[in-house]
């Protein structure tokens, strides 16, 4: 059901097969989907993609996690990432390391768009994920959300769309440069694999070495 502005709500029909309807694979690793009639640019966890390209769509698949769709419509380039913190961001241990995880995502994200022509001040964010998917004492997802959303208001940057929460994971379809985007709920199956990819990386996210942390997320 399409609303009003750039974001679209759809429902979860042909959501978890992968490049189904597509072929034309790129060099780069993209593939063309039929559905949208645009290059499906994967963006996996840990990692960012930019792009200016009117034919690219950056897809995900989330969790608990998040993803900050950024895009400058004058400029139109626009990126996203996916990350997920390895503890709370709201105080107690595992503060800083938390904070510090969700802040390069961020960062890394934004200064690429900035060297691609981007301005702050007319950069649109849209917030997904953080759903409550893994079983654990601390709802993961609603650390993830409450880190993202006051790392935007501090930053002073526009929040367009902010949808967060849920029991639900999502799959999230964006075109960089006009900054459309379109949210799909996922099926239980992919939402199961999906989760098993998160608490996997949540693992190894808490044996890393605060000195070595930021190597987990890799310039895209």
């Amino acid at each position: 059901m399409p609303l009003s502005g750039p974001f679209h709500f759809q429902s979860s029909a042909g959501l978890d097969r992968r490049g189904a309807g597509g072929d034309g694979a790129r060099a780069d690793g993209s593939y063309l989907d039929r559905e949208f009639g645009a290059y499906v640019v994967p963006v996996v966890l840990g990692h960012h993609r930019i792009s200016g390209r009117d034919d690219d769509m950056l897809v995900t698949t989330l969790g608990s996690c998040v993803a900050a769709c950024i895009n400058d419509p004058v400029a139109r380039v626009g990126g996203m990432n996916h990350f997920l913190l390895p503890g709370s961001p709201s105080g107690g241990e595992g503060h800083g390391v938390a904070t510090r995880y969700g802040s390069v995502a961020m960062e890394r994200l934004i200064n690429d768009l900035l060297e691609r022509g981007a301005r702050r001040e007319r950069m649109e964010v849209k917030l997904f994920g953080a759903a409550r998917v893994i079983d654990t004492s601390l709802d993961v997802g609603a650390a993830n959300a409450a880190f993202a959303v006051d790392y935007v208001q501090r930053e002073g940057l526009s929040l367009a769309v902010r949808d967060l929460g849920g029991d639900k994971g999502r799959r999230i379809h964006f075109f960089p440069a006009t900054g459309r985007a379109f949210r799909r709920l996922l099926r239980p199956e992919a939402e199961r694999e999906t989760v098993h990819q998160e608490m996997d990386y949540l693992q190894a996210l808490r044996r890393s070495p605060l000195e070595g942390e930021m190597e987990l997320f890799e310039r895209r």
